[in-house]
């Protein structure tokens, strides 16, 4: 080989390496199979199919949904093509694409497109909510997408931690971002006022990371575990880079943020269709000074009483306490005549809906009266894959105090195969 020749291979293999470095392959970030699935799978199917959710959905168009059978089923796409659709939409938050966003985006697009459905209905109703908010506080509004993965969008949806509502606050969270919780409200549940929360929250720590990225771990699984993290990492502040110091949780929290984004706006690409639901589109909020039962608005103005409790989660007992400045939301077409007839509403059978002793009364007292274990009527009922107290009690018309105490049952855990004494004869299964 002449000299000249030799020269030229050197360059050739010199310029290779420069097209290398100035063209990094794209960044993967790699985990075992059975690390992000079971978890959350569950928790998915756990909030999606809580009485909420059933209660909301036409039932001819949620069988027609949930037939995996005979559902078609969009085959992979090529990875080139999720990046391409990730790099089309028009974030501030960066959404990169690995092997783990993929399996999450196979989750939501394969694996549990009926979920998927039911979540894209749901956005109809809440993420102009969200996105009006978040807005206002100058936030990504891609952020949107937080509460599908904390709630699939359930705003009575409450973890085995007791985190509650669409944002899934703990107590002292909420009561930390001034959201009231007693014994008749729980603004955890509220849809504006834990987005708000919600919001000011976020905007905090961002002040604290300056990376939405971890903005949105932290969000999972708290600042001191982000911090923990950062500190391990040798003081690393992307979250690819400390991914593997994080909660086992939080490694898939992020990822599955980015393939929610993907699901959410590429859902007809792969066939899913939103179930539509019986949540109003249009809706205006009034404040109401004084107590006032949503059964007393619903007779009056002939609003089914679910669809009430529906827009007003925050309301434990259907009833509007005696504070001033309590907030009601109405199907627009209703607000009008709520407005006219506001004083008829509140004298409405106010001796049965708003009596002392009947607002003052405990309901577990009138409950066990007729669901004790004295009484002999006992259902066992065996636990199955997404049951939680909530729905049980809600199936069987008793309450979460009473299942506990007739099982022993302290906190709110209960586990497949287990079988509970369950003191009633309503069922609805």
């Amino acid at each position: 080989m002449n000299s000249k020749m030799r020269h030229a291979l050197l360059l050739l293999a010199l310029f290779g390496t420069l097209v290398a470095t100035a063209a990094p392959a794209p960044r993967t970030v790699r985990e075992p199979a059975d690390s992000m699935h079971t978890e959350y799978l569950e928790n998915l199917d756990k909030m999606v199919h809580l009485w909420y959710v059933r209660q909301n959905v036409d039932s001819t168009v949620l069988a027609e949904t949930f037939d995996y059978d005979s559902a078609v089923i969009t085959p992979d796409c090529p990875d080139s093509v999720y990046m391409k659709r990730l790099a089309k939409l028009n974030t501030l938050i960066e959404l990169p694409f690995n092997s783990i966003v993929r399996n999450y985006i196979s989750v939501y697009t394969q694996r549990k497109r009926a979920q998927v459905s039911v979540m894209l209905g749901l956005t109809e109703y809440y993420f102009p909510i969200f996105e009006e908010i978040l807005d206002s506080y100058q936030l990504p509004v891609e952020l949107r997408i937080l509460p599908v993965i904390e709630s699939a969008l359930n705003p009575r949806a409450v973890s085995r931690v007791g985190a509650t509502g669409l944002w899934q606050f703990m107590y002292g969270t909420g009561r930390r971002y001034n959201l009231q919780i007693d014994s008749y409200v729980d603004e955890r549940r509220d849809p504006i006022a834990a987005t708000h929360a919600a919001a000011r929250y976020l905007r905090d720590l961002y002040e604290m990371y300056g990376d939405w990225t971890l903005v949105i771990a932290a969000y999972n699984c708290g600042p001191g575990n982000v911090n923990k993290a950062i500190r391990r990492a040798g003081g690393k502040r992307d979250y690819w880079d400390i991914y593997y110091f994080l909660p086992r949780e939080t490694r898939g929290y992020v990822p599955a943020f980015i393939a929610a984004n993907y699901a959410m706006n590429y859902a007809a690409e792969h066939r899913i269709a939103p179930v539509q639901l019986t949540l109003p589109r249009t809706t205006d909020t009034i404040v109401v000074n004084g107590k006032m039962h949503l059964q007393q608005v619903a007779e009056v103005l002939n609003v089914p009483l679910q669809q009430l409790r529906d827009l007003n989660p925050q309301y434990k007992h259907d009833l509007l306490p005696s504070s001033s400045g309590n907030i009601i939301r109405l199907p627009f077409e209703h607000v009008g005549a709520f407005i006219d007839r506001e004083n008829e509403i509140r004298s409405y059978k106010d001796s049965v809906f708003l009596s002392p002793q009947r607002i003052r009364e405990p309901l577990m007292h009138k409950e066990v009266a007729f669901a004790t274990p004295g009484n002999g009527n006992a259902i066992r009922y065996k636990v199955r894959q997404g049951d939680v107290l909530g729905s049980i009690a809600s199936r069987y018309k008793v309450t979460v105090q009473q299942l506990k105490a007739w099982n022993g049952i302290s906190g709110h855990m209960i586990r497949v195969g287990q079988t509970l004494l369950i003191y009633s004869g309503k069922s609805h299964s």
